[in-house]
């Protein structure tokens, strides 16, 4: 029997191209972060291993590359200060600053 997720267009999504819809969608699926579990393994086209976590719409199943600053931009996450942007501009999510006490956190 198919999985109704199999039909879905898959999208590699790393920290620069990662939109207010999508980070919004991350926080609310891993509200308090996500962790060894959550994270699916796999090789890209290059055969890099790529670590991702996932989220799914209605059309799209999105695996969004794991970083450090993609932890820090969901743990300091909110909704206000990307009022003023579409929930498609990838150039609304900034990169945080990182210190080294969330480098040690990895």
């Amino acid at each position: 029997m198919k999985n109704k997720n199999d039909n879905l267009k898959r999208v590699i999504v790393d920290f620069k191209k990662l939109t207010p819809e999508i980070l919004a969608l991350l926080v609310e699926k891993y509200p308090d972060g996500y962790d060894d579990d959550d994270i699916v393994t796999f090789k890209n086209q290059h055969n890099e291993t790529i670590e991702a976590v996932d989220v799914i719409t209605e059309d799209t199943k999105y695996l969004v590359k794991v970083s450090t600053k993609l932890e820090v931009t969901m743990e300091n996450y909110d909704v206000d200060d990307y009022e003023d942007f579409d929930n498609d501009d990838p150039e609304a999510i900034q990169a945080p600053e990182i210190t080294d006490e969330d480098i040690d956190n990895d």
